[in-house]
């Protein structure tokens, strides 16, 4: 029997724990919020895409703790630990780090280690085997190292761990055929390429391809909002041409783990390289004014209906950054109340996947208690359990910064980003 040990039981490593013990694998799961363990014993789950019940079901095979000790028995350690970014907007390794200091003390012979975690191209190679060799064991030696980039959507349904093609870059040779005949057991399909490097870098491609696209659509609806043009029509027929183009939706900016965060280490990396990378850069800065332009939108609706702004009763629609989920990391929600009151908004909101934003003060309303006597409904996240034909009928005034009011009919209070 395989024993896997996951560093990390966040989004990321609490799903691949619960996968790889459906297949019969002995789990050590290590994390340094004992919360999360009390959780797990417990066998309640706190992420989204792990219902509780399927917690349970494995129950007698996940056996979580603090403690690292304990990953000496296992036969591959996978490190799922975040990767932030600091105030500056420079990579943050030091949970990453930590981490892998405390894994080479309990490191063994032949063992595997494969990071996960989303970082710039290098860290395996430079930062990580270091570490791990300070155990006395040479990587790609006496112990395999590779890196795999999870590929997680949060709330998704039809790409999960199994179907989602799951890319691996060994060290060595060796190494990428112990990550494969490991993640053989959960995956479907392996995509393995040259080096650690070229794992890294595949990843953030992904999301840097997304923000760069994301953010030109942004910058075009920031126009077409002045030349009156309708950004959703010209999307969707743009999106007819059957080669050559993917569409991308307009919206209040970028939010998640990845996509506001990813690209700046690539960015980061190639200054060491004395390289500006300005594509990557610009589409940043784009994505982080959509929240300002959003306001200047809600400004105007207010102004054109005769309201002011200050004192305004705004009820907030989704906070979290994507439909679907709870999950309020680099959401713009958050960036778009903090300005509405600073000009003296008052704001009240609702996310049924949200129940309350602590550092802002607030719990979410009811739908009807968010609308009952707001002057404006701004949908910043359109959550599929919200009932939006509702709100268009009953909202005094609408501001719509996902497209989702396109459809109906009658909506002459809805003013769309």
């Amino acid at each position: 029997m395989t024993t896997v040990g996951v560093i990390g039981l966040g989004y990321v490593g609490l799903p691949l724990a619960v996968a790889f013990a459906e297949e019969g694998c002995d789990i050590i799961a290590v994390d340094v919020d004992a919360r999360k363990i009390e959780a797990i014993e417990a066998g309640d789950s706190y992420i989204e895409d792990v219902p509780s019940e399927q917690l349970r079901s494995v129950a007698g095979r996940i056996h979580a703790t603090t403690h690292y000790a304990r990953l000496a028995k296992a036969d591959a350690v996978l490190i799922c630990v975040p990767t932030p970014l600091t105030r500056n907007r420079e990579p943050d390794l030091g949970p990453l780090l930590d981490s892998t200091r405390a894994l080479a003390e309990v490191l063994q012979q032949d063992q595997l280690v494969v990071l996960e975690s989303t970082t710039y191209p290098g860290t395996t190679r430079e930062r990580v085997a270091p570490l791990l060799e300070e155990s006395g064991l040479a990587a790609g030696r006496d112990f395999h190292l590779a890196f795999s980039p999870e590929r997680v959507d949060p709330g998704r349904t039809d790409y999960t761990l199994r179907n989602t093609p799951k890319v691996v870059g060994g060290l060595t040779d060796a190494c990428a055929e112990r990550a494969e005949e490991l993640y053989g057991l959960v995956c479907d399909t392996l995509v393995r390429v040259s080096s650690p490097e070229s794992a890294e870098l595949t990843k953030l491609l992904e999301n840097i391809f997304r923000s760069v696209n994301i953010a030109l659509v942004n910058e075009l609806t920031m126009l077409t909002d002045r030349m009156g043009i309708d950004i959703w029509e010209v999307v969707e027929a743009a999106a007819t041409k059957p080669y050559g183009f993917m569409p991308f939706a307009p919206g209040p900016g970028m939010g998640g783990h990845c996509l506001p965060v990813d690209p700046f280490y690539l960015s980061w990396r190639a200054r060491e390289f004395d390289m500006s990378t300005e594509f990557i850069e610009l589409a940043g800065k784009v994505n982080q004014q959509m929240p300002y332009h959003c306001v200047a939108k809600v400004q105007r609706a207010l102004n054109d209906a005769g309201l002011s702004v200050k004192g305004a009763r705004i009820g907030v629609l989704g906070v979290s950054y994507k439909p679907g989920v709870g999950d309020i990391r680099e959401s713009p929600a958050l960036k778009i109340i903090e300005l509405l009151r600073a000009l003296g908004a008052d704001i009240r909101y609702h996310d049924p996947h949200v129940p309350a934003l602590t550092e802002l003060h607030l719990h979410s309303l009811s739908l009807e208690e968010a609308l009952a006597d707001a002057d404006l409904a701004l949908i910043v996240t359109a959550h599929p359990s919200v009932d939006h034909e509702l709100v268009a009928r009953r909202a005094r005034l609408v501001v719509d910064l996902r497209g989702v009011t396109r459809s109906f009919s009658g909506a002459g209070n809805v003013v769309r980003l």
